[in-house]
């Protein structure tokens, strides 16, 4: 039995691909057009797991899929070799933020850990956004301020069309000729983390932002 070796961005991203398909699919398309269409996918969904051993290769291969019932009992059967996103404390959470004294924390408990790809939770009280990611095998989280908007927008993680807030943060960037320097980052995100995580298929956005707000 393959160990479990897929992200949920991963995933999030096969979902999208099978969607392409549909709606090609639904469009009546000639067949050669749609043969294009599902081998462009599966090269895509392949590329994503480079290293994949051939019973990977074998489980990721859609090309013999045909109809909803099939597609739905794939995504079935790789959402049992989901990564979860890795088990954290509250005082693993409380040591991430010192400077937040009445850090209010989100019910871990109550988190699908298989269906996260950053962990974030909104303290209205004080304005804020917590944000908390797996970044080159450290647990890395920063705080940035959260101020609701009115608008629906694209989100800088997930890159799809919603509900977003503007959120920024201050850097750790400095200037030895300026001791009151600072730099702060500010974007766009889903307002509600959890609707991100099930859109959101890379992270090479998150990972760019968050290397840039710790300058790791």
């Amino acid at each position: 039995m393959t160990e479990k070796f897929i992200k949920n961005e991963q995933l999030n991203f096969i979902k999208r691909q099978i969607a392409l398909i549909k709606d090609s699919t639904k469009k009546n398309v000639p067949p050669n057009v749609l043969a294009a269409v599902i081998d462009l996918a599966n090269a895509k969904i392949l590329d994503l797991f480079p290293n994949s051993a051939l019973d990977q290769q074998e489980m990721l291969d859609l090309s013999r899929l045909k109809t909803d019932a099939e597609y739905e009992q794939y995504i079935q059967r790789l959402s049992a070799f989901l990564l979860p996103f890795p088990r954290i404390t509250e005082q693993q959470l409380k040591k991430m933020f010192p400077k937040n004294k009445k850090l209010k924390l989100p019910d871990l408990s109550n988190i699908d850990h298989s269906q996260l790809t950053y962990l974030s939770w909104n303290d209205l009280s004080s304005n804020k956004k917590f944000i908390v990611y797996e970044l080159d095998g450290k647990m890395v989280g920063i705080d940035c301020k959260f101020t609701p908007t009115s608008k629906n927008n694209i989100c800088s993680f997930c890159n799809c069309f919603g509900q977003v807030a503007y959120f920024s943060t201050v850097t750790k960037a400095k200037n030895p000729k300026n001791p009151d320097y600072y730099k702060a980052i500010g974007n766009l995100i889903c307002a509600d983390s959890s609707e991100c995580n099930k859109k959101i298929t890379d992270t090479e956005y998150l990972t760019t932002f968050l290397r840039d707000s710790l300058r790791m």
